[in-house]
């Protein structure tokens, strides 16, 4: 098993704008938050016994179709180091574009396990413990970073998160610039077909979920 931890932040407004803290260089920022020039949403995959951070910067709208694209081009990079592993644990807060009752997140996370043939399981925080989450530490060094600077621009962003530091190692930080529909979402009867293929706990249903990757019997070929 290799287990990794996955959240999105709260988007950063893209401007000169005061952020707080403390900077070794005199600073003007604008005295009223007019109207950002863009906003970037950082999306943070964390290996906790690696102590290794990759950061994804997403100029659009994050949607359960953006999160599991970043799981895929974080795995497309780190399948070979570990292609030993046959289940990846994913933790999560109970976010609503990737909560296991969301359509669209089960059945792209369903593509996934099918494509690289590898067991998902989906270890959720409940409400109010999500601080919990491994990824939440690398969010307060992020701040504690960038506070204090202005980031007027998109490049600033993903400049400064570069150069944040984690243990002693910089994360891989990668920007992203697609654009992602909202909203979509699954029929009722694609979703039955969906859940045929999850193994919900008991006693936490929506809380801890497997995604099981099933090898092909003879006789469905």
């Amino acid at each position: 098993m290799l287990r990794i931890s996955m959240d999105a932040k709260a988007a950063v407004k893209v401007g000169p704008f005061a952020r707080g803290g403390k900077s070794r260089v005199p600073t003007k920022a604008a005295d009223h938050d007019f109207q950002p020039t863009a906003a970037v949403t950082p999306i943070g995959i964390f290996l906790p016994s690696f102590d290794e951070v990759f950061f994804y910067g997403v100029t659009s709208k994050v949607t359960s179709d953006c999160l599991v694209d970043r799981l895929i081009d974080w795995w497309e990079r780190a399948r070979e180091r570990f292609s030993q592993i046959t289940t990846l644990v994913i933790n999560l807060d109970n976010g609503p574009e990737n909560h296991s009752r969301h359509t669209q997140f089960m059945q792209c996370l369903l593509e996934f396990v099918e494509r690289y043939q590898i067991t998902v399981r989906l270890a959720y925080y409940p409400p109010y413990h999500s601080k919990y989450n491994p990824v939440e530490r690398c969010w307060g060094i992020l701040e504690q970073h960038w506070n204090g600077s202005l980031l007027d621009s998109v490049d600033a962003v993903i400049q400064y998160a570069s150069t944040m530091t984690w243990k002693g190692n910089h994360p891989v930080v990668t920007l992203v610039t697609t654009t992602y529909q909202t909203g979509v979402k699954l029929t009722k009867e694609a979703m039955e077909a969906v859940e045929a293929h999850l193994q919900r706990l008991p006693s936490l249903k929506k809380w801890f979920v497997d995604i099981p990757y099933v090898l092909p019997s003879v006789w469905d070929n």
